[in-house]
């Protein structure tokens, strides 16, 4: 099974979990804030999906994940997600609280020798249950993408 319950900090240094997202569709992407190139890319490509769902959109829970809880405090990913869509939420905790997220979402994350991180770069599109609806690609184009989330948002 992938996805499941955590307890994380959002930028705005509140206390967020599964429950607070029960019962709509999540788009979660796991990243960091200095990603050079995957990380903003991908958050900006959000914003353009979620102005193709229109009102659609406002059921979906879009998060952003850190994978790096030591730089990206919440004043960092609030800084951060400014250049972005409004509505993505960044979610951080301690190291552990987001070891346990990436294990229970599968997911791949490595400190690099520079610093950086090696993640998975993959976009889960989890059900209103918190079931995982889908596993997209990035780099998937954008209409296979919105078909997606609108799927998601319709069950």
């Amino acid at each position: 099974a992938v996805g499941g319950p955590f307890s994380l900090v959002d930028q705005t240094g509140a206390r967020r979990t599964e429950k607070d997202f029960a019962g709509r569709p999540l788009l979660i992407f796991f990243g960091f804030t200095h990603c050079p190139d995957v990380c903003p890319t991908t958050l900006t490509s959000l914003g353009r999906w979620l102005e193709a769902l229109g009102p659609d959109a406002h059921d979906l829970a879009p998060l952003f994940v850190t994978v790096d809880p030591e730089r990206d405090t919440p004043p960092v990913l609030a800084d951060y997600l400014k250049a972005f869509d409004p509505r993505i939420v960044g979610l951080t905790g301690t190291p552990d609280e987001v070891a346990h997220m990436l294990r229970a979402y599968r997911a791949f994350a490595r400190k690099t020798e520079t610093g950086d991180f090696e993640h998975t770069a993959a976009l889960y599109v989890m059900g209103r249950k918190g079931e995982l609806v889908q596993l997209l690609g990035y780099d998937r184009p954008d209409a296979e993408i919105v078909v997606a989330l609108r799927k998601a948002v319709a069950s």
